[in-house]
């Protein structure tokens, strides 16, 4: 429901500088579209470059009222906070955006529209969008998709947010740049609220996961000639204990090449220490094992054509050497795209699919 062209305000509420405003954190790193301003009381009147260290010039205001006279269309929650309860700071400017016309869209596991106050602020002409709804009309994964002429790429991360998600906006960056046709399929909220499209993974029943990835990247493929790209963002790992998300995605997308991410130095899961992350050699060797399973007999393997390293805790002379031995290590293209740019990947893949 979200377009490209809609004028943005973030309801970030003390989240500039915390990790639970990486939604709103990760719109303004990637979103092309209009982001007019970031409602954050904590850092009223800062840069957003000095707070964030992100390149993009949009005011930081202290409430909704104060952010009208910029001219938003859409108040997008930029918060997951712990419980999925909206703040009461937070809460009070989405119910005056609201008030005010304007749309209001949250990928929270509470549903904004459910709420009888904020449904009833709501105008006739106007919607509120939960984007985190399982899709209506879900089947049972067919590996369809394997059927598909274009291209499918899919993000496989060694932990939960070490940027799936960015490597895939940065291919489809170089992807435009070039002018590839390319589509991107959003699974969690902020790659939905990025592109404006795709399946809220967490939100669907299990059962039915990794249809409703089959459909999504289905969709997404209509507009695709033989050589375009759908990009696949990944969720979760198959190192952490909690997650169940990489297994749907495989089945669902059925990728014809895949994109390792990690991040750099990491050697454990980062919120549960005591679990290690195996060496990259033998995670590379598994998930291509299991990426070979639940695909028809003629349709070829796909293989980690690359490694894209988050390395956003190294300087850059740390992060060059450490991109080095990694492509060294594993014997694959390996750069940190956020840093540097999508481009040597996106050759990577395109190189892969060619052989």
């Amino acid at each position: 429901m979200l377009s490209a062209s809609d004028r943005v305000v973030l309801l970030q509420h003390d989240g500039l500088k915390s990790l639970t405003g990486k939604t709103g954190l990760a719109m303004l790193r990637h979103r092309p579209g209009p982001i007019v301003a970031v409602v954050d009381p904590s850092q009223a009147g800062g840069s957003l470059r000095a707070i964030t260290g992100i390149e993009r010039e949009v005011p930081v205001v202290g409430s909704l009222e104060e952010a009208l006279p910029f001219g938003p269309e859409v108040a997008v929650i930029g918060l997951a906070p712990s419980g999925g309860r909206l703040p009461d700071p937070l809460r009070r400017d989405a119910l005056v955006a609201l008030q005010r016309g304007l749309n209001l869209a949250s990928g929270l596991h509470t549903r904004l529209a459910d709420d009888g106050e904020l449904r009833a602020a709501c105008w006739d002409d106007r919607w509120i969008w939960d984007l985190r709804r399982e899709p209506e009309q879900l089947q049972v994964a067919q590996a369809r998709a394997s059927a598909l002429l274009c291209h499918r790429l899919l993000t496989v991360g060694t932990d939960m947010a070490v940027g799936k998600m960015s490597a895939c906006l940065e291919l489809l960056k170089a992807a435009r740049a070039r002018s590839l046709p390319c589509q991107f399929v959003g699974t969690g909220q902020a790659g939905i609220l990025i592109e404006g499209g795709g399946v809220a993974l967490d939100a669907v029943r299990v059962d039915y996961a990794a249809g409703a990835v089959e459909a999504a990247v289905i969709e997404a493929a209509e507009c695709l000639p033989a050589h375009g790209l759908v990009l696949v963002e990944g969720q979760g790992s198959l190192c952490h204990p909690g997650s169940s998300a990489t297994l749907p995605l495989l089945r669902g997308a059925q990728p014809t090449a895949l994109l390792l991410v990690h991040r750099a130095d990491q050697s454990t899961i980062e919120r549960l220490p005591a679990i290690p992350l195996p060496p990259l050699s033998e995670l590379v060797a598994l998930t291509e094992g299991l990426a070979r399973l639940a695909r028809p007999a003629d349709a070829p393997s796909p293989r980690v054509c690359a490694v894209a390293l988050n390395t956003a805790r190294l300087d850059a002379t740390a992060a060059r050497s450490a991109v080095e031995a990694l492509s060294q290590d594993l014997a694959l293209p390996c750069t940190d795209p956020v840093r540097w740019g999508g481009a040597p990947l996106l050759e990577a893949v395109l190189q892969s699919e060619a052989n």
